[in-house]
């Protein structure tokens, strides 16, 4: 018997969290969640693109950290779900520290702000970067006075996170020796004076 992908429960703009209780589809659970998803799913196009092993190993890793992050938020806030989900530990954070301080050493220092692209595999993780922004500032309007571990470890991985992806933009672009765009301001134009 073959599993049916749609059930049609949530035709009418409802979807139930873990635990059993139904909100709306526009309910700011559903979107940090879903948020994370997203970034779940730009980063698993970088792992696609990136070459180097470490990099997709650790993006690897990632990617099943940020499915932990999103079975937490779906989860009914308070109710014991009888669920034995994984969970978010501070090692979590110190790993992406790790390979953070790791690609730093490898890569020359920063003289300017830098543009996105060079390469399709540094845009994609520029765009990673963004997203991954976007889920925290949802996570951090959804869990803004919750005082449990969980959420405190969800804001400091996503906010860690970013970091680690503007970090390895810039190692990508270093190891594939693609040269980094430095973001140059236009400079005002002088208005010329106009007699009266």
């Amino acid at each position: 018997m073959s599993f049916r992908i749609y059930t049609k429960t949530g035709d009418r703009g409802m979807t139930s969290l873990i635990g059993g209780s139904k909100v709306p589809k526009s309910h700011l659970r559903i979107e940090a969640y879903g948020t994370v998803d997203e970034l779940n799913s730009h980063l698993g196009l970088c792992r696609d693109l990136l070459e180097d092993e470490v990099s997709r190993g650790q993006l690897s890793e990632i990617q099943d950290r940020l499915f932990t992050i999103g079975s937490t938020l779906a989860c009914e806030p308070g109710k014991d779900t009888g669920m034995q989900l994984p969970s978010l530990d501070e090692a979590d954070i110190s790993c992406i520290e790790a390979e953070i301080d790791r690609m730093t050493e490898a890569t020359p220092p920063m003289r300017s702000f830098i543009l996105p692209g060079g390469h399709v595999a540094v845009s994609h993780l520029h765009i990673a970067r963004c997203v991954c922004r976007r889920a925290e500032r949802c996570c951090v309007r959804l869990l803004d006075g919750d005082t449990a571990r969980d959420a405190a470890l969800i804001m400091q991985y996503l906010n860690r996170l970013s970091d680690y992806l503007f970090t390895l933009a810039r190692y990508t672009t270093h190891s594939l020796q693609v040269a980094e765009i430095p973001w140059q301001p236009r400079k005002k134009k002088e208005r010329k004076s106009v007699d009266a």
